[in-house]
């Protein structure tokens, strides 16, 4: 126990706080109002170790999407809701629950995590006046483990090999959940979990989570008696699979999900599908978002031919119009919220960077220039180890230079564009 208490010391754990506070103590936030006339966050984020602890910075995070769109007229009350249902679930991530198998069963319910994700950015896209119901879709995970029960109790006595392939025989062929391969945005419903459970195609991450559900119920009801871990394939069409732990080799290590992992990899899928520069796939998010602010080195850029420039201007003119587009530009919405929770889970301090950028995108300078300054303060001083590293750090500093300039400027103003990314309601998926 006193090992556990010392690994969780030094944990990110967000507490919610009423936006009721005194005005001295919302003095103390790291980062303002974005507006003079913009009511307070309904809640602010406190962090404890990890990157976001740091002698030189605050622990106060004022994360801007909600209340953006709460000052361009779009209620965010249910996007609140589910951030807070995420906060209380990755609450519970210890040092040891960050490192533990997703077979096993843990303090965080990753089923309810996901939902979370998926409840909050439905309500950022949806023009539902009903939340995304998190109940009920946990009730239709326990239904599916019910279901396994009721079609193959006669493997409950069986080997652990052929217990595992009848769990798989009843996803995979029974159920027909199938893999996509494809982070594209043209498969947005593979990345939630309640249009996995609905649709049964989903990516990797959200197959390993459903897999992982059934063998935790089976194990509360006492029909699991030997340990199982699941092999995640990192390849594009490869399904996750069951093992008996006693027979696991050196090689299956890359392959366990973890609790911290799992969640990564889904708002990665998610940040990464709907990140609004999807031009030159082989540059990272945060170059291609600093080529499209002339704040990179583009010589060696993708050189677009007028017809992607042009398939791109339309794409962007359906958004500004409200109409969902998948083709080149993304939601911002959702790219935001994925990086906020993503900063949330206190595993890289990139997130501040790309975070940054985005803001800067949306003309919210001086929220741009504050995380962008907390990223230099927690990144380290290692050197730059490849040419990646070094375009996105001279890319780090033109940013920086620019925003400070900006910040100079007497009597700036925000561009009348900036919240076209934000303020405008799309088609839900």
């Amino acid at each position: 126990m006193a090992s556990f208490t010392s690994a969780s010391a030094s944990l990110c754990f967000p507490r919610l706080s009423s936006s009721s506070s005194s005005s001295s103590s919302s003095k103390s936030f790291k980062f303002n109002s974005f507006s003079s006339h913009s009511t307070p966050p309904s809640f602010r984020v406190f962090c404890s170790g990890g990157f976001l602890q740091h002698p030189n910075s605050s622990n106060h995070f004022n994360f801007l999407l909600h209340h953006a769109l709460d000052s361009s007229g779009i209620d965010s009350t249910f996007a609140k809701e589910a951030r807070k249902g995420f906060l209380s679930q990755i609450h519970y991530l210890s040092k040891i629950e960050r490192d533990t198998s997703i077979s096993i069963n843990r303090r965080v319910d990753l089923a309810k995590a996901a939902l979370y994700i998926a409840a909050e950015d439905d309500s950022l896209v949806s023009h539902s006046s009903v939340p995304l119901p998190v109940d009920a879709f946990i009730h239709r995970l326990s239904d599916l483990s019910m279901g396994y029960c009721t079609h193959y109790k006669s493997s409950f006595n069986s080997s652990p090999e052929i217990f595992l392939e009848s769990i798989e025989r009843y996803m995979y062929v029974m159920k027909g959940f199938r893999r996509t391969g494809s982070k594209a945005q043209s498969e947005p419903r593979a990345l939630y979990l309640h249009t996995v459970l609905t649709h049964r195609t989903g990516s990797a991450a959200l197959l390993s989570l459903i897999y992982s559900e059934i063998l935790k119920m089976l194990r509360l009801w006492s029909l699991l008696d030997f340990d199982v871990e699941i092999y995640h394939p990192h390849d594009d069409y490869s399904l996750p699979m069951g093992y008996h732990k006693l027979k696991s080799k050196e090689s299956d290590q890359p392959h366990i999900m973890t609790t911290q992992t799992l969640l990564v990899e889904i708002l990665t899928n998610l940040k990464e599908s709907f990140w609004p520069f999807q031009q030159n796939q082989s540059r990272s998010l945060f170059l291609r978002a600093a080529d499209a602010a002339n704040c990179s080195d583009s010589s060696d850029a993708f050189e677009e031919s007028g017809f992607q420039l042009a398939s791109a201007k339309a794409a962007q003119h359906r958004l500004e119009r409200g109409v969902w587009t998948s083709v080149r530009y993304g939601d911002m919405r959702r790219a935001l919220s994925a990086c906020e929770r993503l900063i949330l889970l206190d595993v890289d301090s990139k997130e501040l960077r790309d975070y940054s950028i985005l803001l800067y995108h949306c003309g919210f300078y001086e929220q741009s220039l504050e995380y962008l300054k907390l990223y230099q303060e927690t990144k380290g001083s290692s050197s730059p180890t490849s040419k990646l590293s070094s375009q996105e750090e001279e890319a780090v500093d033109n940013l920086m230079k620019r925003l400070a300039l900006i910040m100079m400027e007497d009597g700036w103003s925000r561009p009348s564009f900036s919240r076209k990314f934000i303020g405008k309601n799309s088609e839900p998926w």
